[in-house]
């Protein structure tokens, strides 16, 4: 067990590096933070490159016992202070453990009918809390995995990562082009079911079918007429009351819910 205190040390400044989107891309790594989501790493086999812990945070036996298992298997484990596990933690309140995790990306070709029966596109999302969330809400509902189209914002964002809540390491997720999309919906014939205030159709009037893509625009923009141009129909969320449209997340959670509700049954 190594103890490190400086915050010069080389690896407390790439987790610091790691906060930023081009260092993570760059890198190909990520940081996870807190007992559940680093449990959620170690449950899915995930490639965890190293763990920093405090002792004087970690009061969990569960956090103790990942320490143990991830020595068992030769994952470097560093012990901190609680100090610099503060400063490094992108909530108040740490647990006192964090994992720098290498991401893990789904090629959009290795998606077909066959193990993606539906499942949920977002272009350019702008908020990585509504990416996180709609990754969640997407397990929840029974769908098989998240496309992101030329993202704004990466799902290995601190934020993303939390609101995510472990799904990060159970659902496949693809980064793609809109051209390399089409192409591949043309090829497999997915239902593309769009979102949009002026869509032709309340939701709950539509006739969906698999294999299924509900497609969402960016929370500024929503889909331009290019990605509309994709979709099969255009489906509209009715508002009754004062607002005049909901957040993405909770869109999503409607429409997902919807759909696994709606969808025919798997042959």
């Amino acid at each position: 067990m190594t103890l490190i205190t400086s915050r010069q040390n080389p690896k407390i400044k790439q987790i610091r590096a790691l906060a930023h989107k081009k260092q993570r891309l760059q890198q190909g790594l990520f940081v996870v933070e807190g007992i559940r989501h680093v449990g959620e790493a170690v449950e899915a086999h995930a490639h965890i490159e190293y763990l920093f812990y405090a002792p004087d945070l970690l009061t969990s036996d569960f956090a103790h016992n990942l320490i143990t298992q991830l020595e068992l298997t030769n994952v470097p484990v560093f012990q901190t202070t609680a100090e610099i596990i503060s400063a490094l933690a992108e909530k108040d309140h740490p647990q006192g453990i964090l994992a720098v995790v290498r991401q893990n990306l789904t090629p959009l070709e290795r998606l077909s009918p066959d193990n993606f029966s539906w499942g949920v596109a977002i272009t350019s999302p702008q908020d990585p809390g509504n990416l996180g969330t709609i990754l969640r809400t997407l397990d929840a509902a029974g769908a098989d995995g998240l496309i992101v189209i030329e993202p704004a914002v990466d799902i290995f964002h601190p934020t993303a990562v939390r609101a995510s809540m472990g799904t990060l390491f159970a659902k496949p997720v693809v980064y793609t082009s809109l051209d390399a999309f089409a192409a591949w919906q043309r090829t497999h014939q997915y239902q593309i079911y769009g979102t949009s205030a002026k869509g032709a159709l309340d939701y709950t009037q539509e006739k969906y079918q698999r294999p299924a893509i509900l497609m969402l625009g960016s929370e500024r923009q929503g889909l331009s007429a290019e990605q509309s141009a994709l979709c099969t129909s255009m489906l509209r969320l009715p508002m009754h009351g004062r607002a005049t449209s909901l957040n993405l997340s909770v869109a999503a959670g409607v429409l997902l819910y919807h759909l696994a509700a709606n969808l025919p049954p798997i042959e």
